[in-house]
């Protein structure tokens, strides 16, 4: 395996929506999809797409959504050894409604997700042994999580932490143990407290976070592109302009290319140019794992950029 990605599933619900309906309002909306989401199955598929050989450690209900989401992890040849079923429990579910602006609004019920628990780390172990990055983010219980970067240490396995949702709670000891933090704007103001406006206010509250012991900060700021930040340097990396029809899962494309490219090639400036691309692609189809791009896709999207 190149890439082991430890984490969340989630069945979205997507209604495309005029305009959010008030307290007690009733609204009819454009239309309504259902797709596989969750931003541990959206990295692993990002990745896998780019072509890596991706594993997949997570839970899934035992309801109708169960072996959908399976077959839809295993269609991307994403090895499911270490997915597995929660007997009595909802697979986790994500109500999501998008404006015609594009900008969206999200509810998570984490359902099975939140069984995902540290012994379920030791038991994929040697298999988690045998790759070459671990993806962590925050949609699965902080001891799981936790754990996972205890086991990237112990392993010499490089480590990408996705602090979304973004957690109060997140103990910074652990952060530092990561090889990469990346943080969206929103999470990045959540976590130091600090205003993110603007581009020199993103850059003081991720040295906010350098100062503490974390290595890389790569901030993903939407529109307005990628910020990297260590205790060297600082690096600016714009966005592509692209007709935006739905932002869903755009910062999971982002980390699940980037994973992939690290591996390959292990240059991180490379990587981060590459995974802004593939998230601009992204954000032009509806939909969250189905707008993401394969590798004919993104090669013929930078051609055009020549």
């Amino acid at each position: 395996m190149d890439i082991a990605v430890i984490g969340s599933n989630m069945v979205d619900l997507i209604s495309y929506i005029d305009q959010m309906p008030k307290e007690g309002e009733t609204l009819e909306a454009p239309s309504f999809e259902i797709g596989c989401g969750g931003k541990g199955a959206n990295q692993a598929v990002a990745a896998a797409k780019m072509g890596s050989k991706v594993m997949m450690l997570t839970k899934v209900g035992d309801d109708l959504f169960a072996d959908n989401t399976i077959s839809n992890l295993e269609r991307y040849g994403i090895d499911t050894e270490f997915t597995s079923k929660i007997p009595g429990t909802s697979s986790g579910v994500a109500p999501i409604f998008v404006d015609p602006q594009s900008r969206n609004r999200i509810l998570i019920i984490k359902g099975a997700n939140e069984y995902l628990v540290p012994e379920d780390i030791d038991n994929a172990g040697e298999k988690l042994k045998k790759c070459s990055l671990i993806i962590l983010q925050l949609e699965i219980p902080l001891p799981a999580v936790y754990r996972a970067i205890d086991f990237g240490k112990e392993n010499n396995i490089p480590v990408i932490l996705n602090p979304a949702p973004a957690s109060k709670e997140l103990n910074f000891d652990y952060v530092c143990k990561c090889d990469f933090f990346i943080p969206n704007e929103t999470e990045l103001e959540i976590l130091t407290q600090m205003p993110v406006e603007t581009d020199q206010q993103v850059q003081e509250a991720a040295l906010t976070l350098i100062e503490q012991g974390v290595k890389n900060v790569i901030v993903t700021l939407g529109s307005r592109g990628v910020m990297w930040v260590t205790k060297e340097k600082v690096e600016r990396i714009d966005a592509y302009e692209v007709a935006a029809i739905d932002t869903t899962g755009a910062g999971d494309s982002f980390i699940g290319c980037f994973a992939h490219y690290f591996v390959k090639n292990g240059d991180i400036l490379h990587a981060i140019k590459m995974a802004t691309g593939f998230s601009a692609l992204s954000v032009t189809k509806r939909g969250t794992q189905s707008s993401y791009p394969d590798q004919d896709q993104l090669k013929g999207f930078f051609e055009k950029q020549v």
